[in-house]
């Protein structure tokens, strides 16, 4: 065991961060982990339930204020509305032959039992090429499970030359459940190893790298556990990219706050003799700057509550306890941890008390001393380079269309594209009007009556009486502009019926009403973000001018991240634009999780700058920090990278911004344009505090090194 003196900590009464003694402490180490032991079996059950309350109905994707929505909300009042159709379309050009037309009966009678109410005869094209069966398939539970069996039964015996496919409702949902199939288990064995990999080059320690890992796994199950307790009795939705968001959010910014501890550590263990007062000092040390960052991850996180889209509500909350369950262990479970087994947990690096600190030889030192000389030269080319990233973005195309969607090409979108070609490219997913029965004929004659429209089917009346619903089908692509503008039409056409209340809804209108909602969520969020942020920032610099400027390198970031990834995603990855929701998504990951390399940087600098004077306390904290930054760094832009390898192009898309807008701050923001304004600004940096000043500075670092009491 390690010695140390047993005298009683004169500075235990009233000091902040006063948590630090609990995990560190010879005796409630043990006890800490008998605490974390008993949540982890008791989260767990709790934990596996999360699937239960996961939700991927179209309502959950849809802006609450929406006319889309207001359909959607009440389809299941009328027949049919409880419905998820599945459309099997068969083709053979040339025409359809005898034997094709038998096939399709076989498949409507083995189809049968699945069914909710009776199969319609198929249907021909008027080339005589391709049939359509209208499969009705009930929307709940089983939905994928029995598209799945009609899936089959069309693959089977299928006579060589005749195309099916599954599309429509229930051909989209059972894409969308196997693109979601087992995701969250492989991006976190993915993640992990990734994180695993980092570790062991950081910090070349066969052992250590387990332990973030463990913490991180520890902290998803409780986040799942509470997330599915809020879902169960709270009303949160949740769905499937959430999850999938807090897997990712866990490990890359919980494995960041776990660097950022071992660094300071190994540093104290440096110092110290005793590992119970190295840690104590560690965690009071570096504990405030974790708490800020995840404080900006999570506040910013919870700014989605102003958004209108569902989808963005709640991601809010349900990544902000994943960030919370993060911090919490990594701040309690983790320095027990690694109390408890000692230092030779680094081995075989093993820090031992008395040896030299080499951080100010590092190559960040030799960084901060070539950017001492000219800040505002470095500061002005950083910029420009940033400047000449973010033009990139200028001719930014958002709105991805079904089609591409995923990176392969599944069955619903294929499908579709058959049924545009022999069919009215509407078919599978007419417009939907609904208005008060009183007025079925006049907002009938008002849809039949626009410009863009194919067909109009009758009027069908709710259960109740009180409601009418009026198909229409499109001349074009459902996710073209060409039938977003019928759908404007047709909505000018119905508003116009006196007494109607007619809302327009289905896909086409879904999808326009959706990517309103996205621009509207944009100018909610996004100013709430950086205040949010700026406030945090303040708090724990004390100063006002500092996080000015480091919210607008982080935002300048963003637009620079943006610009390369819209090259790529171009270039590369041949997407034709990227999803509506990922310049919002992407900006406040970016803001929030890039910010906190600059309050990793920057609360240590206001620390050394109480010793050292401004210049060389902020070049001494670029030295100090900058190899743990540039770990947790690459951690994260590793861990979002993740998402690339999913079949999801919204994801992927997520994930490339994120990564390279991670990079960007990590080796550019951090390391050269933020240390180049504290320098250039000088002291106003800090204003209206003066962290040089004795009234102002923090503990001194031998007041810091009594021992720890025991216990």
């Amino acid at each position: 065991m390690d010695s140390g003196n047993k005298d009683p900590d004169k500075r235990d009464s009233g000091k902040q961060f006063a948590i630090a003694r609990v995990p560190a402490g010879r005796v409630s180490k043990w006890l800490m982990l008998a605490l974390w032991l008993v949540v982890g079996f008791a989260v767990m059950p709790l934990a596996g339930k999360l699937g239960d309350v996961t939700e991927n109905d179209p309502i959950s994707w849809l802006p609450r204020s929406a006319e889309s929505t207001r359909v959607a909300e009440v389809a299941d009042r009328f027949p049919g509305g409880h419905l998820a159709p599945g459309v099997v379309i068969y083709v053979r050009e040339g025409g359809l032959s005898a034997a094709d037309r038998q096939t399709i009966e076989a498949d409507r009678s083995a189809a049968a039992s699945l069914a909710d109410g009776s199969i319609p005869e198929p249907m021909v094209s008027p080339d005589g090429d391709a049939a359509v069966l209208n499969i009705p398939l009930a929307d709940d539970d089983s939905t994928s499970d029995k598209a799945t069996e009609v899936r089959d039964i069309v693959a089977e015996g299928l006579p060589d030359g005749l195309n099916a496919k599954l599309t429509g409702p229930a051909g989209t949902k059972l894409d969308a459940n196997d693109a979601f199939a087992e995701l969250d288990v492989r991006l976190a064995l993915i993640a992990a190893a990734v994180v695993a990999i980092l570790l062991l080059i950081t910090y070349r320690s066969p052992v250590l790298w387990i332990l973030p890992i463990l913490t991180a796994g520890v902290a998803i199950q409780l986040a799942n556990a509470v997330i599915y307790l809020l879902g169960r009795y709270a009303d949160i939705t949740v769905t499937s990219n959430n999850t999938s968001m807090i897997t990712v959010l866990i490990f890359g910014a919980g494995t960041d706050y776990a660097l950022l501890l071992l660094a300071r550590y190994r540093e104290e263990l440096r110092v110290e003799q005793d590992r119970h007062v190295a840690m104590r000092i560690a965690l009071r040390q570096a504990g405030p700057a974790i708490v800020a960052s995840s404080a900006t991850v999570v506040f910013g996180l919870m700014c989605f509550l102003a958004a209108d889209m569902n989808s963005n509500r709640w991601l809010g909350p349900i990544g902000a306890i994943g960030v919370a369950c993060a911090l919490l262990a990594m701040l309690t479970l983790l320095p027990a941890l690694l109390v408890i087994l000692g230092r030779w947990v680094f081995w075989p690096a093993i820090p031992k008390a008395g040896t030299a600190d080499p951080t100010h030889r590092t190559v960040w030192s030799r960084i901060g001393g070539w950017i001492a000389p000219r800040p505002r030269i470095i500061t002005v080319a950083s910029l420009l380079v940033i400047a000449a990233l973010a033009a990139g973005s200028f001719n930014l195309k958002t709105g991805l269309d079904y089609r591409n969607s995923y990176t392969t090409e599944p069955d619903s979108v294929a499908g579709q594209t058959l049924l545009s070609e022999h069919f009215p490219a509407g078919s599978s997913r007419p417009v939907q009007v609904v208005a008060k029965a009183a007025s079925a004929t006049q907002v009938s004659d008002a849809v039949r009556g626009t410009r863009g429209i194919a067909q109009v089917r009758p009027p069908v009346q709710s259960t109740d009486g009180t409601l009418v619903s009026v198909s229409a089908i499109l001349t074009d692509p459902p996710d073209s502009e060409a039938a977003r503008d019928t759908v404007d039409r047709v909505r000018t056409a119905v508003h116009g019926v006196d007494g109607a209340d007619a809302v327009v809804g289905g896909t086409t209108a879904t999808n326009a009403d959706q990517a309103d909602a996205q621009a509207a969520d944009r100018w909610r969020v996004i100013p709430l973000v950086l205040l949010a942020v700026f406030l945090v920032l303040v708090l724990l610099l004390r100063a006002l001018i500092g996080p000015l400027l480091l919210i607008a390198t982080v935002t300048a970031s963003f637009f620079a991240a943006l610009g390369a990834s819209w090259l790529l995603f171009q270039h590369v990855f041949g997407f034709p634009a990227v999803d509506i929701s990922l310049v919002l998504l992407g900006f406040v990951f970016l803001v929030t999780l890039g910010v906190d390399y600059n309050i990793f940087l920057i609360h240590r600098a206001r620390e050394e700058v109480a010793r050292r004077g401004h210049k060389e306390g902020v070049i001494f904290a670029l030295g100090v920090t900058g190899g743990v930054i540039t770990s947790a760094g690459l951690v994260l832009a590793a861990t979002f990278a993740v998402l690339a390898v999913l079949p999801l192009v919204t994801l992927i898309q997520l994930g490339v911004l994120v990564a390279l807008g991670v990079i960007l701050d990590t080796f550019l923001v951090r390391s050269v344009l933020v240390p180049a304004l504290a320098l250039d600004v000088g002291r106003s940096f800090w204003w209206p505090s003066h962290p040089d000043r004795r009234d102002d500075q923090p503990e001194a670092a031998a007041a810091d090194r009594e021992p720890a009491q025991v216990g």
